[in-house]
């Protein structure tokens, strides 16, 4: 029972101290992404997709245990090649991540990063089918991030995102006939991510 409270006492001690020395940075992140579709309903093929993000971002990060976690405000411009056509999708983009960190030296560092994103379409592309509906993006959805990168010179950051969709991002929207799949999309981005932090 005395470890149990020697120990529980250490980790409380580690977590009133620990914020006096983590650290605040917001800066600036942009990128381009190459995104794929895979198509459920449908014998439909895809083609990549190059678009680009870009919006304030913020980090904070607790430097002796190399935790953190960063947020980011980005207008994001990304689509889908099918067979005949190509749609954009225009949105907002919240990335939420949990970053560890492992320096290298005052000047280098590496991360690895995992964490929720939600996305808001504005504006969006659809197609308008021949039976009257039309196939569309959906106004909100919901991804899971995993990356890793480099921090150079304490302001600059440089790394490389795999975007997994945990929905679908396109559906038809329309009457089915009986026995008929909806066709849907979801679409799986990679992302290559540049960030200047003040």
């Amino acid at each position: 029972m005395k470890k149990f409270w020697s120990i529980l006492l250490i980790v409380a001690a580690l977590c009133v101290a620990v914020p006096s020395h983590a650290q605040f940075q917001w800066g600036v992140r942009g990128g381009v992404s190459l995104a794929k579709a895979s198509f459920k309903g449908g014998n439909l093929k895809s083609d990549n997709f190059t678009g680009f993000f870009i919006g304030p971002t913020a980090e904070f990060t607790i430097p002796l245990v190399g935790l953190g976690i960063d947020g980011s405000l980005l207008y994001s411009q990304t689509g889908l090649k099918g067979d005949d056509e190509t749609m954009k999708r225009r949105s907002f983009e919240i990335p939420i991540n949990l970053k560890y960190n492992i320096g290298l030296g005052s000047m280098l560092g590496v991360y690895i990063a995992a964490g929720p994103q939600f996305g808001f379409g504005l504006n969006d592309d659809e197609v308008q089918m021949e039976d009257g509906g039309k196939f569309a993006f959906k106004n909100s959805n919901l991804s899971l991030n995993l990356g890793a990168g480099l921090k150079i010179l304490r302001h600059l950051q440089a790394g490389v995102i795999y975007n997994i969709p945990l929905g679908k991002t396109a559906e038809y929207e329309g009457v089915l006939q009986a026995g008929e799949d909806a066709l849907s999309a979801k679409l799986k981005t990679w992302q290559i991510s540049v960030a200047y932090m003040f």
